[in-house]
């Protein structure tokens, strides 16, 4: 196959936030065994439009559709549906697809494809791989299996090739396990600072030609002997061009290479679940909880076979490496202690204003700016957000988050099932913090309010009967509401219901977490 040019990696940012993949796969699995035509492409476009996953510019302009897109509990009908496709042309092409809507469908699946999850291609019949499967899986348990998803993810990852046969690429490498090497080279440097690669530093491996660990730890720790840890984004991006053999600036642009591919690079780096952000997102290093995995990953996965064949590497892609699902996390290290140190860390080194500033980021699904914020999932930020707002803003309160960490303590996803996403203790009551984005009427009644009750009533019983259990989200269904009050008549358990607004106006107004029970 020919290849056209050396390349920057560069991932898509159709779906920036990896929990939208499995539902992206859940629009298209009614149709997997379907010959995929233009037909089942629209009925496709027509799911992924149902279930809220792209907005074309038509329904925001609509009032009536935009008002439906703003309700969680309310969805497009299929006529309404006809007239937003109609209303909305696509002005995209991409190759083997028709200009229009079938090349936006190409665009919104092909990342999926590359990660072999999917398989497709025009004329011939849509495959959901067996990872596609286990992701959906793992999506839809309840409560949502994270750590399996973090695996598929760490599967596909670390056999992902920047030269697989969906890309036209001269570079040759496994990015993932090329990444770990090099930062276990320099780990094993006793000249070097332990601390990982900095991300100023993460261009040259996006840019690097082949698989030689030691010789881009090499070019980069000369880099680091010449200049240290204070080199200009000019500097490195005229390293990067050298790499690439390539001065096409109008092309290959410094803010792509230097940022934009950066930051996308991090973000699916991460999502392995090997990665620690350090100094305060400076520095990528290898997550020391997860060495095993990474140990793993490194000595099995730098040699890799090589295709020229899609459905041959999707193949490849799609087939779950069984021994990544069974190394476990080997530390001695207490995980609430780092949690809870990192977690009151931040809550000394960041202002209120700020912290409260990003809750309302996060609920209004904006994308936080934040060197370490925007590395966390939305779901996963808010619970580290309103622990910390918690630890600033009441008195005595014992604020313990129960979210998955890191290294460094930061969060990598929620909290699992059976525990209340935060756990506070102070002298007047037990608290239990549950928090959402979730705003339909169904996902908080069903979801949230039925299991808090559950669990508080219980609480109630073995621990302390002076305990309440406060629910936050976006907005506040009026039904959750209804639902809380009926759970006080029928269980006598306390939940107190608080959109972010009236949740931010708490915290700021009172001193202790008990007035929240007095004062709602």
């Amino acid at each position: 196959m020919a290849r056209s040019k050396a390349k920057p990696l560069s991932f898509s940012t159709t779906i920036r936030n990896p929990e939208r993949i499995p539902n992206f796969l859940r629009c298209i699995l009614p149709f997997e065994g379907k010959i995929l035509t233009s037909e089942i492409i629209r009925e496709v476009v027509k799911s992924v439009i149902r279930e809220k996953e792209y907005t074309p510019m038509y329904i925001s302009r609509t009032p009536e559709l935009n008002a439906i897109l703003r309700s969680e509990d309310e969805t497009f009908s299929e006529e309404q549906l006809e007239t937003i496709i109609a209303k909305s042309p696509q002005h995209h092409k991409e190759a083997g697809f028709e200009y229009g809507w079938d090349s936006r469908f190409d665009t919104w699946y092909k990342m999926i494809k590359e990660f072999g999850f999917i398989k497709y291609a025009m004329g011939k019949p849509i495959t959901v791989t067996a990872t596609g499967h286990m992701l959906v899986d793992a999506y839809l348990e309840e409560p949502c299996n994270n750590k399996k998803i973090q695996t598929v993810f760490l599967n596909a990852l670390m056999k992902y090739q920047t030269n697989n046969p969906l890309r036209k690429n001269k570079n040759e490498n496994v990015p993932l396990p090329l990444l770990l090497k090099v930062i276990q080279f320099f780990h094993d440097d006793p000249d070097e600072n332990n601390a990982g690669l900095a991300c100023h530093e993460l261009p040259i491996l996006i840019c690097w030609r082949n698989n030689d660990a030691y010789a881009a730890y090499r070019y980069i720790k000369e880099i680091r002997e010449e200049v240290g840890f204070t080199c200009s984004d000019e500097f490195i991006y005229e390293k990067c061009l050298d790499i690439l053999e390539n001065n096409n600036r109008n092309y290959l642009k410094m803010e792509k290479i230097c940022h934009e591919a950066v930051d996308e690079y991090i973000r699916k780096m991460r999502m392995s679940g090997l990665l620690s952000l350090r100094g305060n997102g400076r520095f990528l290093d290898i997550n020391s909880f997860e060495a095993d995995s990474a140990k793993y990953v490194m000595d099995n996965y730098m040699e890799y076979p090589k295709f020229e064949e899609e459905d041959e590497y999707i193949d490849y892609m799609g087939t779950i490496d069984s021994t990544i699902l069974q190394i476990e996390v080997q530390t001695t290290i207490d995980f609430s202690d780092v949690r809870k140190q990192t977690l009151y860390k931040y809550a000394n080194e960041m202002s209120k204003e700020y912290v409260l500033k990003e809750l309302i980021t996060v609920c209004e699904k904006k994308e936080s700016k934040d060197d370490v914020l925007r590395y966390i999932n939305a779901s996963t930020r808010l619970e580290f957000l309103t622990s910390i707002a918690l630890v600033q803003n009441f008195e005595g309160l014992d604020v313990n988050p129960n979210y998955s960490v890191d290294d460094e303590g930061l969060p990598t996803y929620t909290a699992v099932g059976g525990y209340a996403d935060i756990e506070c203790f102070d002298g007047d009551y037990d608290s239990y913090f549950e928090v959402t984005l979730m705003c339909g009427r169904s996902e908080q009644v069903n979801n949230e309010i039925i299991p808090i009750s559950r669990h508080l009533k219980e609480a109630k019983e073995k621990r302390r009967p002076e305990s309440f259990s406060v629910l936050i989200a976006p907005v506040i269904h009026s039904d959750t509401k209804e639902a809380a009050e009926w759970q006080k008549i029928k269980n006598g358990v306390d939940i107190l219901t608080l959109d972010i607004h009236e949740f931010l106006k708490d915290v700021t107004d009172n001193q202790r977490a008990s007035q929240l029970l007095i004062k709602n």
